[in-house]
């Protein structure tokens, strides 16, 4: 499998693609005025306990406050290191109003919610994870050999000895698969050298500030990102590509010479076919190669993703025809929630499959995707009507989120009332004023659409308004006005 790392730097956003087999998988979009703050460490001060829901509300110097809830508060030993919390422990036994506090962000801000805070810090390197208050020393799921788990715990354990690095805990990565004592010690001296100086940071500042802001998004992708699988990483800024030629030196050598600054003309996302697919990932229907499509909807609450068959017929019968529309849908959707950053409770309503051995092979296939999925999944397996239930942890805002904005004409519905409503609408109104008012007439303002039925198909209604109330009605096209909008002016 071929895969690439494509960096789009411009001085207002900063774009990050990752292509397999030259197919979008997934974009990451970093925006001068809107940044994401996950990963960042915060000073911050408690400005309101709310015993009810057991959080509280944190000021950390941005437009709202944080949120904290008291699960992720974490007491500390006279060592300064992390205790267990009674159960009975509630959030007033925590925090008080006023208190300072460091936290670190774990979910940007998202529509009209704050930051979701916790005071369990971590701070990352290519390697490793290291958590300064916890003892606990954890290994990635996804590296599954016994053997190599064994090895790299051992190793952490005696790397941190030797680099006076065991006060805290760390989390080996899933990248760290292989490495040798070299590099893990090199991530435990970065990781030393950053800690000190947050500490330092940490005394001297008053709150609300930044302790600590992550990486840029380039950097990030390089540390995060980056895996042996990964051939290329091209890069269309000349200063941004010589600043992660550094940083690829110091921390991930053996993708030094994949690194490629891309100096066309072209933009680099046109000439791979990035922009068009992100353009794509914004539309509700995804067509499939079988001439099947999907229809995904986000909501407040949940998003739904509904598979149809369209116009693909099969070859065999109906139920073969449901299951191979089932199975690419299948392939298609793991590739649209990492595309569309989709997250929190997604419901998919597959077509209903009479076969058992149908509906475990089109989970088996939507599992077996998730695995490449760097956001933890919890699949369901398939229900009687064929829906399956699953939760994405959502860390940051939904491509959708990101570069949309609700709809100002439909408030967000997806849909208006047609002009015939509107022209009812218009005719109640017009007589709540002929009981309410005495005037001479009316002056109708409202959009072509409308007016151009009122005075065509709905002529004959007018005339019968008009004897009604015994007045004439007027109207006038209102350019500006979206085809909801209209006035009834007393003349």
């Amino acid at each position: 499998m071929s895969e690439e790392l494509l960096i789009n730097v411009t001085p207002m956003e900063t774009r990050v693609a990752v292509v397999e087999n030259g197919m979008l998988q997934e974009v990451f979009i970093e925006r001068t005025q809107s940044k994401g703050i996950v990963g960042n460490i915060y000073k911050g001060k408690v400005v309101r306990v709310l015993p009810g829901m057991q959080a509280a509300f944190i000021d950390i110097g941005l437009a709202r406050a944080g949120f904290i809830h008291a699960g992720d508060i974490a007491a500390l030993d006279e060592e300064g290191m992390e205790k267990r919390s009674a159960q009975s422990d509630t959030i007033r036994d925590l925090v008080r109003e006023g208190q300072e506090l460091i936290v670190q962000v774990i979910k940007d801000p998202i529509s009209t919610k704050g930051a979701k805070l916790t005071t369990h810090l971590s701070v990352s390197s290519r390697y490793l994870v290291y958590m300064p208050y916890t003892s606990h020393i954890g290994i990635s799921q996804k590296i599954e050999g016994a053997e190599e788990r064994d090895r790299l715990r051992q190793l952490i354990e005696d790397c941190a000895e030797k680099e006076d690095m065991s006060k805290g805990g760390y989390i080996v990565r899933t990248v760290a698969e292989g490495v040798s004592e070299e590099e893990f010690i090199a991530d435990l001296r970065f990781l030393k050298r950053l800690w000190g100086a947050l500490e330092r940071k940490i005394r001297e500042t008053t709150p609300p500030a930044v302790i600590y802001v992550d990486l840029p998004l380039y950097m990030r992708a390089m540390r995060d990102l980056v895996r042996p699988q990964i051939e290329k990483v091209r890069i269309d800024h000349e200063e941004s590509a010589s600043k992660l030629i550094q940083f690829a030196d110091e921390f991930v050598p053996h993708i030094h010479g994949r690194i490629e600054f891309y100096p066309g003309e072209r933009p680099i996302f046109d000439l791979f076919g990035v922009e068009d697919e992100i353009h794509k990932a914004l539309e509700r229907r995804v067509e499939l190669k079988s001439g099947g499509y999907l229809i995904i909807d986000q909501t407040e609450a949940l998003t739904t993703i509904d598979i149809n068959t369209g116009g693909f017929v099969g070859h065999r019968n109906l139920e073969e025809t449901i299951f191979k529309t089932n199975l690419e849908a299948a392939t298609a959707i793991a590739r649209q929630l990492r595309l569309r950053n989709l997250g929190g409770m997604i419901i998919i309503d597959f077509i209903d499959m009479a076969e058992p051995d149908h509906k475990r092979q089109v989970l088996r296939t939507l599992e077996k995707l998730q695995e490449k999925d760097n956001s933890k999944i919890t699949i369901t397996g398939v229900s009687e009507l064929g829906l399956v239930e699953m939760t994405r942890k959502r860390t940051r805002e939904s491509l959708e989120h990101v570069m949309c904005e609700s709809c100002p004409v439909c408030r967000g519905r997806g849909f208006l009332k047609s002009p015939e409503t509107i022209c009812y609408e218009i005719f109640r109104e017009i007589l709540r004023e002929a009981r309410a008012y005495d005037s001479d007439g009316y002056l109708v303002l409202a959009s072509q659409a409308v007016v151009d039925r009122l005075l065509d198909e709905a002529s004959d209604s007018v005339a019968d308004l008009e004897e009604f109330v015994g007045k004439p009605v007027q109207f006038q096209v209102e350019a500006v006005y979206s085809q909801e909008q209209y006035d009834v002016i007393l003349v």
